[in-house]
């Protein structure tokens, strides 16, 4: 090996070794969805269409478990009332799934509760306590897959049931 590709894979280590592991994440505060035996931690936009593709995908596998946190990026002025809206509701899954089929799009938005509110803000902290910085992001495995990169979630995930 030479020394760049040394130092580069020491990098690399490094990185992935400073990153707080998903243990660490109070799952108490998600969005949960699914029963599968495998899980799957979401960091998500209602507004990024990567999100949405990702969210239709995960609604096929019966296998998994999806702790789902709302991280709005900034370029989707919606996002952030959305996530919002969805975590003052009682089924927040449901609520979910309206928002990442694009149902919420058009129709005027109820407003959000003080909890939905308080909610997403404590998930943009969880987000950045795990250093993501982008959606969509997933933890799978003691893997982190930023974007929805089908090749490394499946191959994270192993073969459908």
């Amino acid at each position: 090996m030479n020394v760049r590709a040394l130092l580069f894979t020491l990098l690399a280590v490094a990185v992935v070794s400073i990153r707080p592991a998903a243990a660490e994440i109070d799952y108490s505060k998600a969005v949960s969805i699914g029963s599968g035996p495998k899980i799957v931690v979401e960091f998500t936009d209602p507004d990024c269409p990567h999100c949405r593709n990702a969210s239709r995908y995960f609604d096929g596998r019966t296998d998994v478990t999806r702790y789902v946190f709302f991280f709005p990026l900034a370029r989707h002025p919606k996002a952030r009332e959305k996530a919002q809206v969805v975590l003052s509701v009682q089924d927040k899954a449901q609520a979910y799934h309206d928002a990442m089929s694009g149902r919420m799009d058009a129709a005027p938005l109820p407003p959000a509760t003080p909890e939905g509110v308080k909610l997403q803000g404590q998930h943009v902290e969880i987000a950045r306590k795990v250093k993501v910085d982008s959606t969509p992001t997933f933890m799978i495995n003691g893997r982190i897959i930023e974007g929805f990169d089908l090749r490394k979630i499946e191959e994270a995930l192993g073969p459908r049931p």
